[in-house]
This record gives structure tokens, sequence and C-alpha cells, in this order.
């Protein structure tokens, strides 16, 4: 495990959300993801970066901009950047966001009328993302309109228009960009550094939130995220997430996400424990076997 390093500015007492932002080398998309936030946040916010390496200026430039960050000197993954990132947060609130993410105009203030619209703080909300290819995510508004690359990126187009495709609030939100309470965060303890690099984290974290009683998942259709696609993955020893989840929880993360969490399905409230389907036994025994 590499040495983490921490540096902290002043912070700004207004600071509504603590946004934690992981980045290896890859600072033209940083730069941008953290001028959308200054540009089109409603609220002002503390970001909190965690820089893998910065080979490529990334350290020097958060220090130039005054971010509070942590770093380590190679790339740690998602799980330990996260983890350390997080414990510079000085707000109430925790939001997870990749690097190479636009935020829209009044993307935070959306999920801030989610927030205050609750009697309690057990919940998980994701914003909406827009992507330009199609992956066969239901929570996800696809469009070619606005590029997929800094270099053809249609910013003012998707500032004038991204509130113009229909979307509902939907079930399932566990995919960044999203919020949590920061007591809630401590509480299950972050995300679980056994699954670094960070293949599967997602799922896990939220089973972990299902275990500590959190019933409301769900996506906020009105906060829009625009996000490149530009994965890290491919330049990592991927850890086998899915058998880790399996053996983990006694249950496939497939299953665990259309179950419980009913992903992408409309959103009507807060979930209930899934019925004992024979598909959902079916899954349970499954896990029980070697696996395949």
């Amino acid at each position: 495990m590499e040495r983490i390093e921490f540096k902290e500015y002043s912070a700004d007492p207004e600071a509504r959300f603590s946004i934690v932002i992981p980045t290896w080398n890859n600072l033209p998309y940083l730069r941008l993801c953290v001028d959308s936030i200054r540009t089109n946040s409603r609220y002002p916010h503390q970001i909190i970066l965690h820089v893998n390496e910065g080979a490529d200026g990334s350290r020097a430039w958060a220090e130039e901009q005054q971010l509070d960050h942590s770093r380590s000197a190679r790339n740690v993954g998602v799980c330990y950047a996260v983890n350390a990132a997080a414990t510079l947060a000085k707000t109430d609130y925790l939001v997870y966001m990749n690097d190479d993410m636009y935020v829209c105009p009044d993307w935070d203030h959306y999920l801030w009328q989610d927030i205050t619209a609750l009697n309690h703080s057990s919940f998980f909300i994701s914003s909406t993302v827009i992507e330009p290819k199609e992956s066969g995510n239901p929570c996800v508004i696809v469009s070619e309109a606005f590029g997929d690359r800094i270099e053809n990126f249609q910013e003012d187009a998707l500032k004038k228009q991204c509130m113009d495709f229909p979307k509902e609030d939907w079930q399932g939100g566990t995919w960044p960009p999203n919020i949590i309470p920061k007591k809630l965060w401590e509480l299950v303890g972050g995300y679980s550094v056994e699954f670094s690099p960070g293949m599967y984290s997602d799922p896990d974290f939220s089973m972990k939130l299902w275990q500590a009683g959190v019933r409301l998942f769900k996506g906020c259709g009105r906060s829009r995220v625009f996000h490149f696609m530009c994965k890290s993955t491919g330049r990592v020893v991927k850890n086998d997430g899915r058998h880790q989840f399996r053996e983990k929880w006694g249950l496939p993360s497939s299953q665990f996400t259309k179950h419980y969490l009913n992903i992408g399905r409309p959103f009507d409230g807060p979930l209930t424990e899934p019925e004992e389907t024979l598909a959902l036994k079916w899954a349970r025994l499954r896990s029980r076997l070697p696996f395949l």
C-alpha cells in the first residue's frame, strides 16, 4: 500500500456538499469537471481530489487552485482514493464524482431539493447521467449531440439542451455521481478496500447501505451530469469483483440490483424487502455452488 499524503486549505463556511473526485493523470478532464462545478452549481461546495500519481501536473494544479486533496505516488484505485479524500470532508454531505464528468446547470439544487424534502438522513441519491454511447444502463440518457471527448465537446449546447430529454426519477441510485450523508458514509465504513482497485465496489457499497437499513436509493431525474465515459479501468489490473461480490453477499450483484434496488424502474418511494421469488431463491442457491 502506498503512503498517502494530505493537503488542506481554508474551508468555505457556506459550502453545502463535499465533492470527492479521484483522478489519475487525467488533467484536461479534471479541469473541465472542476470548472463545471464552479460555474454550474447554484451553491458553493468543497471540492476534494485524490491525486493518483499526478505525473501530468494534476497535483501542482490542485495546489495552484487551492483544492483540498490527498495524494499517492502510485495509483491506489478507487476505493482507497475515495476513502482518503473523504477524510477531508467538512460538510454534512458527501458527493462522489468521476473526473470525466461535467455537471449541468443547477445539478446541485435539484439534489438539495430532494434532500430537504426528506425527514430523515437515511438515503442514497444519484444524479442522472447523460452519455454519448449506449451501454445498456436503463438509468442513463443517451445522446451523441454533445460529443464524446474534450476535442468535440459541445458545452454550450449541453447547457442549453440538457433538460430537453424526458427523464423521471428512477429507482436504484448506485453509481456516481451520488450523494450520501457523511454520517451514513462513516457508519458503513466507506468503500470496501478488498474490492481494490474498484470493480463492483459500487454495488458492494449499496449493499452495505441496505444492510444498514437504507431503503431510499433514488435517481434524481432533474439533476443531470454529462459523462465522457473516459474510463481508467483499461490501464489497471482488474479485481474479480463479480466473484468477490457473490462470495461476500451470497448473491450475484445483478440480482441485487434487480430484486433489491429495482434499478431503472420509475421511482415510487422507499424500497421494501424483495419478494422471495423462485428466481431470487435460485440465485441464492447458485451462489453457494463453485463459481463458474
